[in-house]
């Protein structure tokens, strides 16, 4: 099977992805995050790190769980392109807007 290159526009978003999960993961270690989300640790590091930029909806899922984001919060932030000037919006926003 042929896969396409990515677009720009899916590259953004697999960043913006790995950014809110890593903010969202805050203290708590890469490798404890992983394990609790039944993902490989190497998997996490590339979501996180933007090299996988399209993973799969159930890793995500998993991920998002254990991190206590819900999907339509991440689904939210990661479809909003970053405004010049305005910093990205951080999972605390993440989770004040999920909460509402």
């Amino acid at each position: 099977m042929v896969r396409l290159p990515l677009t720009p526009a899916e590259v953004e978003r697999g960043q913006r992805l790995g950014a809110l999960l890593r903010r969202a993961r805050g203290k708590r270690s890469m490798l404890q995050a992983a394990l609790d989300a039944r993902v490989s640790p190497e998997t996490l590091r590339k979501i996180e790190s933007g090299r996988v930029a399209t993973p799969a909806f159930p890793t995500i899922a998993a991920i998002a769980g254990v991190l206590g984001l819900s999907l339509d919060a991440v689904w939210a932030e990661i479809n909003q392109p970053e405004r010049a000037g305005e910093p990205a919006a951080s999972a605390h926003s993440a989770r004040e807007r999920m909460a509402s």
